[in-house]
């Protein structure tokens, strides 16, 4: 597997990844009404690289990195990750967590900070424990999941 920045010609494999996510509404707050064009605009925005984890040309995975706050807080990034249903249990979220602390750290970050972590998402938060990050902060309720209700949010945080 290969994880490499994103090119205009992987928009279409993002979509297929992204939008169902979004749709789903069960991890991240993103409005679900987003049209496909507008979560590609959102998911490799100006303000952010994005990268795909591509496996013999299949598009598994994807991953945007940018900083977390400008100006006293450029120095932490911010990362969005989501994976297609057919990566699911193969590492390839693992792969490109690391690839990302690796890149941010290449880009001068010092710290990396997920601000929005949905709790009911066990996976990520699993995930991003085995890969040092610390619960730093909750939320309460402040996510409206739409089968559970309102759950709690966790703010993660790790130095590089």
């Amino acid at each position: 597997m290969e994880i490499r920045a994103a090119r205009t010609s992987d928009h279409e494999a993002i979509t297929r990844i992204i939008v169902p996510t979004i749709r789903a509404g069960e991890t991240y707050a993103l409005d679900p009404g987003l049209s496909e064009a507008e979560a590609v605009a959102y998911w490799t925005g100006a303000d952010r690289e994005t990268f795909v984890a591509d496996q013999d040309g299949v598009v598994l995975g994807t991953y945007y990195l940018r900083a977390n706050q400008a100006g006293g807080g450029a120095h932490v990034a911010n990362c969005g990750f989501m994976t297609g249903p057919e990566a699911a249990g193969r590492g390839i979220g693992r792969a490109m967590g690391v690839h990302a602390l690796d890149r941010a750290r290449e880009r001068g970050f010092t710290a990396m900070q997920f601000n929005f972590v949905v709790s009911t998402n066990f996976r990520a938060v699993k995930l991003w424990q085995s890969l040092g990050f610390d619960l730093v902060g909750r939320l309460p309720g402040a996510f409206r999941h739409p089968r559970l209700g309102d759950v709690d949010a966790l703010v993660m945080f790790r130095t590089l």
